[in-house]
């Protein structure tokens, strides 16, 4: 299936927003186990975020140093999860994720 950049690029986005949401991978660190991809791209995606109006916070481990924490989603926005969710399968396979 030969998809768009720009398309590729939105549901990754929507992709990590859901794996934070959800619990799944709430760090870089753990995004780059799920998905696969180099660090510097999850980065980038999730800075990336708030260009679709949802609002992604780095939340401090209380006492912790050196960014030790996790990543939440305080707002989706105009987005929907649970659209993400009803075709979560249709947006791993045109990702290429497991």
């Amino acid at each position: 299936m030969d998809v768009s950049k720009t398309k590729s690029s939105f549901y990754r986005r929507l992709y990590v927003a859901w794996l934070i949401d959800s619990g799944g991978a709430c760090s870089v660190p753990a995004l780059m186990a799920a998905t696969g991809m180099p660090r510097r791209t999850a980065q980038d995606t999730l800075t990336a975020l708030a260009d679709l109006d949802i609002d992604c916070v780095f939340v401090q481990q209380p006492g912790e140093r050196n960014n030790a924490g996790y990543y939440a989603i305080r707002d989706w926005g105009a987005i929907d999860p649970r659209w993400i969710a009803a075709h979560l399968a249709q947006i791993k396979a045109i990702l290429g994720y497991p």
